[in-house]
Order: structure tokens, then sequence, then C-alpha cells
């Protein structure tokens, strides 16, 4: 399933980043004053006291040093860091609350640095157990939490993790909203996941910021998921609207097709076609046969004759054989006969003969069709070959050669031809007329002779 948050590297470094914020508040926290040395030592501080002591502190600087150096040649020693982790860790039950909460968002720093996250989320989830934990501590750590689980595909103890969130939030987080919109999404929970990722839309376009294409998209994904291609139709027209992608026109189209709107559908891959956005084999076959079924068939094979010059679409006998047909639906006999020409010789059957066949006869040449239905019978391999014998008797009969035409009918007949012993009647009734016009003919010609 999609996710938008399927890297586990930038996961770890948006939590990095948060458990860094924490870092940077624990050390302003921390009071000058105790390094005075003029002055009297001020008390121990409790243990829920909202300051580093200066002894945590002194560590603390070290462990940040060491993990973060300043010189950006150096390399982090994350060996030397854990080290010292665990040396202040040993005085854990006599640090206070704040040092804890600041030991503790160390470690989970060096844990997602050294790819050890089932210890840092052990690590988040003990930090909440702190009672005196800063509000925006907690905070840091249930978002962390979440988007760690997330990493994890841990859907639902993430969707947990930001619930817990927003019951201790006073205000929304558009981040929160968008981890629990893709947490429902993972787990096909489309109808809670929706609402979410709507919320998230809002509140970014309410700061004044464009939306990513693809939030638009995992809420198109979800519309269609559910079947609701209204709502996924409105949310395709947007994104053809502010990104004009091919995608979003061919995701328009297909969503056209579940709403059985065939005339907006083909309008929408004719848009895609003029941009130049069409790319494949399947894009210029679906437009060029939707448009001849729509009684355009001559644009729908000026569509696969640009597909063959971009050479999207192969210029094979079945491509070839539609492109033919498109054209004699548009009566464009001429322009069929080239690729009718190409399909015939590639051809293993007699079929595109048959095809070619017919282009020669629509175009009155006779001779040719009947050529062209003698190689399909002597090719085989025709899906009905006493239509093709009947066609040959049909050339036949207008080239006056009658014997030929009647053996072609008879063969029709003994394939199964229903309609082939009509025209048996109509070839003979065709040779009497030959034959009394040639007479009449011959005696024209005698009488002027005489």
């Amino acid at each position: 399933m999609l996710s938008l948050f399927k890297s586990k590297k930038l996961t770890r470094e948006i939590v990095s980043v948060l458990t860094m914020a924490g870092v940077l508040v624990a050390g302003a926290a921390y009071s000058v004053d105790s390094f005075a040395a003029d002055e009297p030592r001020a008390p121990p501080p409790t243990r829920t006291s909202d300051v580093l002591t200066e002894r945590v502190f002194k560590s603390i600087s070290e462990i940040q040093e060491l993990m973060s150096p300043e010189d950006e040649n150096a390399q982090p020693d994350y060996a030397r860091a854990k080290v010292q982790l665990d040396e202040l860790n040993e005085r854990y039950d006599r640090l206070n609350d704040f040092e804890k909460s600041t030991l503790l968002n160390f470690y989970t720093n060096y844990y997602l640095s050294t790819d050890q996250i089932d210890l840092a989320l052990q690590t988040f989830e003990r930090i909440l157990t702190i009672e005196e934990l800063r509000e925006e501590s907690r905070l840091r750590a249930l978002m962390a939490l979440g988007q760690l689980y997330m990493g994890e595909d841990r859907f639902t103890d993430a969707i947990d993790a930001f619930n817990r969130w927003r019951e201790l939030s006073i205000e929304e987080n558009e981040n929160v909203y968008l981890g629990l919109a893709n947490s429902h999404y993972n787990l096909a929970q489309y109808n809670e996941a929706i609402p979410y990722l709507i919320n998230h839309m809002d509140m970014v376009q309410a700061s004044g910021r464009a939306l990513a294409k693809n939030i638009y998209g995992l809420l198109n994904l979800m519309y269609i998921e559910l079947e609701d291609y209204v709502s996924a139709e409105r949310i395709t027209k947007q994104m053809v609207t502010l990104f004009d992608e091919p995608s979003d026109w061919r995701n328009l189209s297909a969503i056209y097709g579940y709403l059985d709107n065939d005339k907006k559908r083909i309008e929408t891959l004719s848009i895609s076609f003029a941009k130049g956005y069409m790319e494949n084999e399947s894009e210029f076959l679906n437009l060029a046969q939707s448009l001849a079924g729509a009684d355009a068939p001559y644009q729908g094979a000026r569509v696969l004759e640009a597909g063959f010059q971009k050479g999207a679409v192969e210029e094979n006998e079945d491509n070839l054989a539609r492109l033919v047909q498109m054209y004699l639906l548009a009566a464009e006999y001429e322009k069929a006969v080239e690729p009718a020409m190409k399909a015939a010789e590639m051809a293993e059957t007699g079929e595109a003969y048959d095809q070619l066949g017919y282009v020669y006869y629509m175009l009155h040449d006779y001779r040719a069709s009947a050529d062209a239905a003698i190689k399909a019978l002597e090719r085989g391999g025709l899906d009905n070959p006493g239509d093709t014998q009947l066609f040959l008797a049909r050339a036949l009969v207008e080239l006056d050669d009658f014997d030929a035409a009647e053996a072609a009918a008879r063969k029709a007949q003994d394939l199964g031809e229903n309609s082939a012993r009509s025209f048996l009647t109509y070839i003979e009734r065709s040779k009497q007329r030959f034959d009394v016009l040639k007479q009449r003919k011959e005696d024209a010609i005698d009488f002027y002779r005489s």
C-alpha cells in the first residue's frame, strides 16, 4: 500500500529534529549562576526541578559534542557517546525529571542514529512515564512515536500515539492529521482516513502553502477504493488544473469510464493526445478504437497513425488490421491499401489477404481483389473460408468469369455458407444477361458489316 511515511530514513530525520529540539531546551534551562565560584553553592535541586545540575549539564554537553561535532569534518563518535550515556543512566534514579527526559532524549537520538528503532520506540514510551514531564516534551515524544510506528508499519500503534497527542494538545497539528490519515489508509480504513486528510489539506492551505501532489493523489485513491467516483472526478479535475501531468489526464479518463460518461472519457483522451501526453500502445489504441466506436473512424485512424510514427504502437498484423478497418469505416479506401498490404505481407494466415481483397473490391479493382482472395484461401487459417470463397465468387462475377465464380460459390455452399445458394442463382442470371448482351453485340456488329 501507498504510504507517505514509508521512508524510514526520512522518519528518523524528523524524529531526530524533534528530540534535538528538546536538547536545546534542556541546555537553555541550565542556570549559569551555578558556575559562579564566589557565590555559595545552591542547594541540590528537587527531583522535579526544571533545570540541569552542573554535573549533568557537563555530561550532556560532552555527549552532544560526541554525537554532533561542531567541526564539520569530524565524524560522530557514537560508541563513546553510548558509554557516557550509560554512565549517566546509572544515576537515573537520582536525576530530576527534567534531567531524565534530557537523558532519554539523547538515548533516542543514539538509537535512531544507530538504526535501533525498537529501542528508540521503547525509550520514547519510557519518556512518557516521567511524572513531571513538560507538556511540550510529552507532545514531542508522542509525535515521534507516531511517526516511528508508521515507519515500522505499526499503524494501529501510530494511530494510538497520534490520538494521545490530540488529547493532550490544545491546538491541532497538520502533521498529526496527515499521520492519522496515512495510518488509517494503510489499514484500509478509508472512511476514517479521508476526514483527517481533508483537515490536513485545509490547514496547509489556510497557512498559504501549496499542497504536494501526492496528497491529492492519496485522497483521490481512497475515493476510488470506496468507488466514490463523483468525488474522485472532482479531485482529479483539481489535479489536472494544478499539475497538468499525463497521469492525471489518464486517471480522469478512467474515472469517466467508471461513471459511464463515454463522451467525457473520449474528450479527455483526445485532450491528452493533443497535448502529446500519450506514451504507450494501450493509450493510442484506446483512443483510436473509442473514436471509431463513436462514429469518428477517420480521427481514430489518424490517432493510430500517430502512434505508429511515434514508435509507441507496434506495426504488427493486428494493429495494421485495426487501422485498415478504421479507414474502411471512414470510406477512405485508398488510404487503407498500404496498411492492408503491409499486414498481408507479415501475416501467417490468410485473414489479412482477405481484408486486402475487400479493400480492392471497394476500389473496383476486381482483378486485384480476386487475386487477394485466392492468396487468402491458399494461405489458410481463415475464420470463415466459406465467406472468402463467396467473396471470391463476387469478384469473379465482376470480371465476367462466371464459370470460376460458380465453382467458388459451390465451394462456399459446401463449406456451409448459407447465402451461397441464392448467389449461385445470381451468377446464373448474370451469366444469362451477359450472354444475351454478348449475342446482341455480335448481331449488331454483323448487321453493320452486312
